[in-house]
């Protein structure tokens, strides 16, 4: 049975870091290219960032850019969101997702997708 399992989400303030990880329980999660959206309340899910299998291509919304950071441990099958400077408008459930095509913004192109994790960011 496939398994996303997301953490390291909390409540913090802005200008503050957190980082989040997604635990996988896929057979080659080395195959699978990854990514991370999130949906703030009352919206739809946005993407947020991407890598590829290698973890050598990354890809970043335009929102996240230059703040945060993807990344992935294949030996622990593990994928990362480092997020700093953060900001009242990154508060949203963070949902990271598996397969589909490297870099797709589009939710239905993953196979699969873990519970997500609450960030909340205080001004």
């Amino acid at each position: 049975q496939v398994q996303l399992v997301e953490s390291g989400g909390g409540l913090v303030q802005a200008g503050d870091s957190l980082r989040l990880s997604c635990a996988a329980s896929l057979r080659t999660f080395s195959n699978y290219n990854m990514a991370w959206f999130r949906q703030a309340a009352g919206k739809e899910r946005e993407f947020v960032a991407a890598i590829n299998w290698s973890g050598r291509r990354t890809y970043y919304a335009d929102s996240v850019k230059g703040r945060f950071t993807i990344s992935r441990d294949n030996a622990k099958d593990t994928v990362y969101l480092q997020m700093n400077s953060l900001k009242p408008e990154d508060t949203a459930v963070y949902y990271c997702a598996a397969g589909g095509v490297y870099g797709s913004q589009i939710p239905s192109s993953y196979n699969y997708w873990g519970q997500g994790t609450r960030v909340t960011v205080s001004s």
